[in-house]
């Protein structure tokens, strides 16, 4: 096998990480690419675009005489692969577990499923996430996004029993009940598979989760850990550009309390509107150098914006090399315009731009998906803070009207000590991390038991394997024949047994 081939096995399948929600949930200003629409994906990636009549609540009994309103149901977009691959009834399917946008998107950005799948002769079906791309209910994103009551059935328990629905009526159709399903999913998406596998063992054999921090609810990992490692990307290329950056949150703030301060704010850093308060550009920054983390590639890319490789590096450089007299915040708009305009193309920025219709994600971290961020006083390069759930709740309560439960999640999916049950309940979950992506602190990182078990790459980051011509994989390549030995092993193990046992 070649080692370019084997990259595909070690990819972290997708995705946008789900940010840094101390500050604002993360933005993508100005011009991003986007995923073709219709039958083709990317490249040899071919699919078929479906659509799932689906319930908005799984959880509730309508009376006989409003089950069949409209209202009571969506059209769940799905993908599935064309090539004549897949083995047919009996032959296994890859079930890709749809984050928090456009399914598309994400079809275009998961080597791993695609790759994979020829060598199990697998189905590929990429399943879009409710609330997400076109898989609106009330039949559109306005009405669906309007208040608390129509964004009320936005929760990743409905998401997950819409994919189990999705796959048992899938799987009757095609007379393929014995199908062995395996779940892939990136960061939330990495997250629903491993609780699906959970919540519905019966519905996959197991599960792919990459990026997936599932350890991130409550206290059961340092608050400040996402950060921390965040800071750590950028002190690991420069020192001076990691204290420029820590020094900068302070002059920011200064400047914005001045007079003209968001004016000048807003001219410095080239935005298409004036400034209402500096905390919307210190969120922008701290989005711009979160993504940098996940996305620290060793070679170009354009997943998230179009960047060079080593983008930490190249920002880093951008800060350090301005010539002596330039200001702080100059050398920082420097840098991050590495991030958001390194083609050159964009003219100005727009700190409310949403490309990918990721907006939802406010409402979920606004209820259930309550993930504690704080920022260290000496590791991290952000003001030191503490994450405080009374102001997160009025700001949530301001937003939505909503009150967020944040031990709901560690209720409904394992415990507060999931570890214990992963290991006592849990069977074929493989997690993979890259321990230079910062999700990867509330990730699984050591092996649970002999069929959940962690796969971890030293110099990984959220993507870094995702794409096949990276030559940077060469030194993962032993790591690479470990996984496709573990998800022989793991996952199509027991369903090659059954059937060898029925034959």
């Amino acid at each position: 096998m070649r080692p370019l081939r084997c990259l595909a096995v070690l990819l972290v399948l997708v995705l946008l990480p789900a940010a840094a929600w101390t500050l604002a949930p993360p933005r993508f200003p100005g011009p991003q690419p986007r995923a073709r629409q219709g039958t083709n994906g990317v490249g040899a990636y071919e699919y078929e675009t479906r659509y799932f009549r689906q319930r908005l609540d799984h959880f509730s009994f309508p009376g006989v005489g409003d089950e069949d309103e409209p209202a009571a149901f969506f059209q769940q977009r799905y993908l599935v692969g064309r090539g004549g691959g897949w083995a047919g009834p009996g032959g296994p399917i890859f079930f890709y577990c749809g984050n928090e946008g456009d399914i598309t998107w994400f079809a275009a950005n998961s080597g791993l499923v695609w790759e994979a799948a020829p060598r199990f002769a697998a189905l590929v079906v990429f399943a879009e996430h409710r609330y997400y791309g076109e898989s609106m209910p009330f039949g559109s994103k306005a009405k669906a996004y309007n208040n608390s009551k129509s964004l009320a059935y936005l929760t990743a328990e409905q998401a997950i029993a819409d994919f189990a629905v999705l796959l048992t009526d899938l799987k009757r159709n095609l007379s393929a009940e014995g199908s062995p399903v395996v779940l892939f999913g990136g960061s939330y998406g990495g997250m629903l598979a491993a609780w699906m596998r959970l919540k519905y063992p019966h519905v996959a054999v197991g599960a792919l989760a990459s990026s997936a921090p599932i350890l991130q609810f409550e206290d059961i990992v340092p608050s400040t850990i996402f950060y921390d490692l965040v800071s750590d990307d950028f002190k690991r290329e420069s020192l001076s550009c990691f204290h420029t950056i820590k020094d900068s949150w302070k002059v920011l703030d200064e400047q914005g309390n001045g007079q003209d301060g968001l004016m000048k704010l807003s001219k410095t850093f080239h935005l298409c509107q004036t400034l209402k308060t500096s905390g919307d550009l210190s969120d922008w920054l701290s989005s711009a150098y979160s993504y940098l983390a996940m996305v620290d590639y060793p070679i170009p890319s354009e997943f998230l914006m179009p960047l060079p490789a080593n983008p930490i590096k190249e920002v880093c450089r951008n800060i350090d090399s301005q010539p002596e007299g330039t200001s702080i915040l100059e050398r920082i708009y420097a840098g991050v315009n590495v991030y958001y305009n390194y083609t050159g193309t964009v003219g100005c920025f727009d700190l409310n731009d949403d490309p990918h219709g990721m907006g939802g994600w406010d409402w979920q971290a606004c209820t259930e998906m309550v993930m504690p961020m704080s920022y260290s006083e000496n590791r991290s390069m952000y003001p030191p803070y503490k994450f405080d759930y009374a102001s997160y709740a009025d700001s949530c309560i301001k937003s939505y009207g909503v009150r967020p439960r944040p031990r709901w999640i560690t209720t409904e999916f394992g415990g507060h000590n999931i570890t214990t049950v992963l290991e006592k309940f849990g069977s074929n979950i493989i997690f993979f991390n890259g321990l230079l992506d910062p999700w990867s602190g509330g990730g699984v990182l050591k092996n649970i038991s002999e069929s959940v078990i962690a796969i971890v790459a030293p110099l990984g980051t959220v993507l870094s394997p995702v794409y096949l011509q990276c030559l940077y994989a060469i030194h993962l390549y032993f790591l690479v024949l470990v996984t496709h030995n573990r998800i022989n092993q793991c996952l199509f193990s027991p369903y090659l047994m059954q059937s060898d046992t029925a034959s």
